[in-house]
């Protein structure tokens, strides 16, 4: 079996790759700037704010992280 694991957000990177700004992002997706700046950093986002941010930026929910993955 394949463990997944959030080992660091790719948050910053992907809003920069697609010209996005944090305000323009917590006005867009309804989630305030404070727990965005979170993700950024060291929270793990929920799965429906995780959906909600990759609708908004045109990725995958898997392309927030970078992953530690391990088999067991």
């Amino acid at each position: 079996m394949t463990i997944y694991k959030a080992k660091k957000s790719n948050l910053k990177e992907l809003l920069s790759k697609s010209s996005t700004k944090l305000d323009v992002l917590a006005d867009n997706t309804g989630i305030s700037k404070p727990l965005l700046n979170e993700y950024l950093s060291k929270k793990v986002m929920s799965l429906n704010n995780a959906m909600t941010i990759s609708k908004e930026l045109n990725c995958k929910v898997e392309d927030l992280y970078v992953w530690n993955i391990s088999e067991e």
